[in-house]
C-alpha cells in the first residue's frame, strides 16, 4: 500500500538525485579548462605511443628517458611552431608601428583616404558612407597599448595551457602500464576483453584520424601558399601555415583564416594605392581561399571523417556544435577524438542497446 511516507520519501529521492547531478554538471562545467587538458593530453599520448615505442625498442631507451625523448619531440615541433610565427608578428609590427600610435592614426587615415576615393571614382557619395576625421575622431587609438597586454595576457594563459597538458601527458606516457592496470582491476574479469579490445580499436581509429587530419593540413596549406605566392604576398609560407593550422578549428578555422589572411595581405600592402594594388589583391586572396575551402569540404573532409572514424558527416557536425556550445574551440577540436572513444567504448560493453547500434554500425 502506497502511504504518504512512501511518497514522500520517493520525492525527496527524487530531489536528491536532481541536486547531485545539477552540481555535478556545474562541477563538470567550473573545471571545463581541466577536463579539456585531459582530453588533449590523452590525444598527444595516442601521438606519442609510436614516438615512446620507437625510443624503447629500436633504441634501447629504458622507459623514463623514453618518456622524456618523447615529450621533447613535443616540445621542439611546438617551440618550433612559435619561432616560424616570430618573423610574421616583426613584420607586421613594422608595419603597424605598434609603438607610434600617431603613425597609426596616420596610416589608417590614409587608408580611409583611398577608400574614399575609390568609392567616388565608382559615382558613390562617400560621405553617407564614411568620413576620415569622422572615424579617426571615433577611434581610441590609445587602446593600443590595452590591446598588447591583452595579448600577452592570453599568450601566457596558453603557456600554462600548454605546460599543464605537457605534464599531464607526461604521466601519460610514463604510467601508461600502471594506468591500464589500475582500470582493470576496476573492471570486473567478465569485460576485461571488451576494455582490451577498446583500446586496440581506439588507437586503431584515432592514429588513422590524425594521419588523415595532417594529410589534410599539409593540403589546405599547399593551396593556402600556391594562392598567397600567385599574388605575391610577403611571409606567405608562414601566414599560409598559420591559416591551415587554423583549419583544425573545424567550420569556424577556415573563416577565421580567411579574414586573417585577408586582413595581413592589406596590412603587407599598406601606403599602395587601395584601388589599384590593396583592394584587387585582396579580392583575389580571399577568392582564391574560397576555392580551397570548396576543395577541402567537398574531398579532404569527408574522406577524413567517413573512412577515420566511420561517422557520418551530419553526425560529425552534430556533436562538433555541441561541444562548441559546451566548451568552446577547445571542445569543438577535441569533440572528433572524444566521441569516438566513446562510441568504441559504447560498442563494446553496451552491444544490444539500438542507439549504439545504429550509431556505431561502420566500425
Amino acid at each position: 500500500m502506497v502511504t504518504s511516507k512512501t511518497i514522500a520519501n520517493g520525492i525527496l529521492r527524487a530531489i536528491t538525485v536532481i541536486v547531485l547531478t545539477a552540481l555535478l554538471l556545474y562541477f563538470l562545467y567550473q573545471i571545463q579548462a581541466v577536463l579539456i587538458y585531459l582530453i588533449i593530453a590523452l590525444i598527444l599520448t595516442l601521438i606519442g605511443n609510436p614516438v615512446l615505442d620507437f625510443f624503447r625498442r629500436r633504441l634501447k631507451f629504458n622507459h623514463v628517458f623514453a618518456t622524456i625523448g618523447t615529450l621533447f619531440i613535443f616540445t621542439v615541433i611546438i617551440a618550433g611552431f612559435i619561432m616560424m610565427f616570430i618573423p610574421l608578428i616583426l613584420s607586421q609590427g613594422q608595419n603597424l608601428s605598434l609603438l607610434n600610435t600617431g603613425a597609426i592614426e596616420q596610416q589608417t587615415i590614409q587608408l580611409v583616404n583611398q577608400i574614399s576615393v575609390f568609392l567616388e571614382n565608382h559615382h558613390i557619395d562617400s560621405s553617407k558612407i564614411l568620413s576620415a576625421s569622422e572615424i579617426s575622431s571615433k577611434i581610441n587609438f590609445n587602446i593600443i597599448p590595452n590591446f598588447l597586454n591583452t595579448i600577452l595576457s592570453t599568450i601566457s594563459s596558453f603557456g600554462m595551457g600548454l605546460a599543464s597538458v605537457l605534464f599531464i601527458t607526461f604521466f601519460f606516457l610514463k604510467e601508461r602500464k600502471s594506468f591500464i592496470t589500475g582500470i582493470k582491476r576496476l573492471i570486473p574479469d567478465s569485460h576485461e576483453d571488451q576494455f582490451l579490445n577498446s583500446l586496440e580499436k581506439i588507437n586503431s581509429l584515432l592514429s588513422r584520424y590524425f594521419i588523415g587530419l595532417l594529410l589534410q593540413l599539409f593540403i589546405v596549406f599547399v593551396l593556402y601558399l600556391t594562392v598567397l605566392l600567385i599574388f605575391g604576398v610577403p611571409n606567405a609560407f608562414i601566414i599560409g601555415f598559420l591559416c591551415a593550422v587554423l583549419n583544425i578549428i573545424p567550420y569556424i578555422g577556415p573563416l577565421i583564416a580567411s579574414v586573417l589572411a585577408a586582413i595581413l595581405t592589406m596590412l603587407s600592402n599598406l601606403g599602395s594605392d587601395f584601388q589599384s594594388e590593396i583592394l584587387p589583391t585582396t579580392v583575389y586572396v580571399l577568392l582564391g581561399f574560397w576555392i580551397v575551402q570548396v576543395i577541402d569540404n567537398n574531398l579532404s573532409q569527408p574522406i577524413i571523417f567517413s573512412k577515420s572514424v566511420s561517422s557520418h558527416p551530419l553526425e560529425i557536425f552534430l556533436v562538433i556544435l555541441i561541444a562548441g556550445f559546451l566548451f568552446g574551440i577547445l571542445g569543438m577540436i577535441a569533440a572528433v577524438p572524444l566521441y569516438t572513444i566513446l562510441k568504441v567504448v559504447g560498442k563494446e560493453f553496451f552491444p544490444e542497446n539500438k542507439i549504439i547500434i545504429l550509431l556505431t554500425k561502420n566500425i
